[in-house]
Order: C-alpha cells, then structure tokens, then sequence
C-alpha cells in the first residue's frame, strides 16, 4: 500500500521561506507521477508543482513560478517542496500526491482526481 506523509509545515512571517517534504513508501513502480496542491478553507485545490520522479521533469503553477522549487531524492523516496520568498496569499494546508507508473506529461497535472495516493497534509501559515 502506498502511503505518502508530509512535513516541513509550519508559520513564517512575509518574505520567509520553508522546505515540505513528501515521504513516500509502499511503491513498486520506479516512474511516478508528484504533485503539491494547496487548499484553503471554501476553495478547490490548486496544483503547486509536479515532478517526474524518472526524468525530473517539473513544473509550476504561475503563482509560485520562480519562488518554488520541486525536488527529489530518489534514495529516500522523497519529494521537497522549497518555499522561498512566502507571501499571505501562500496560506493553505499542503498535500502530495502521487500517481503510480506515468509520466507527469501525460496526465493534467493540475486536477487533484488524476492522483492515486494523498498524503494527509501539512499546514503552512505566512503571516504579513
């Protein structure tokens, strides 16, 4: 059974930054599909960033493009999340999730249902 657990969540003051990790365990195949999504309180889950786990292909929501950074270490099946430059506006519980055997290219990257597997969360709080 897959099981994804976050961390790294926590409260930062405007400008702060932040790293989440996604731990991920019970896998069996080698090329997977990462998202980071957020959500707020009243609104859908947004995309953050994927990445490819066998060709470290990545992506971002424009929203977070060139202040976010996806990452992995393959040895620890883990991927990070590195939050620099923390706005209000980045307040949301934080969540992984994976799809197993693709490629982040060939799914819509963006929607929450084309993952399999959802860590529980971590809440990240910038405040201004």
């Amino acid at each position: 059974q897959v099981q994804l657990v976050e961390s790294g969540g926590g409260s930062v003051q405007t400008g702060g930054s932040l790293r989440l990790s996604c731990a991920g365990s019970g896998y069996t195949y080698s090329r997977n599909c990462v998202g980071w999504f957020r959500q707020v309180p009243g609104k859908e889950r947004e995309g953050v960033a994927f990445i490819s786990t066998s060709r470290d292909s990545i992506g971002y929501a424009d929203a977070v493009k060139g202040r976010f950074t996806i990452s992995q270490d393959n040895s620890k099946n883990t991927v990070y999340l590195q939050m620099n430059s923390l706005k209000p506006e980045d307040t949301a519980m934080y969540y992984c999730a994976a799809r197993a055997a693709v490629d982040c290219t060939s799914i819509s990257w963006r929607r929450p249902n084309s993952y399999t597997y959802w860590g529980q969360g971590t809440q990240v709080t910038v405040s201004s």
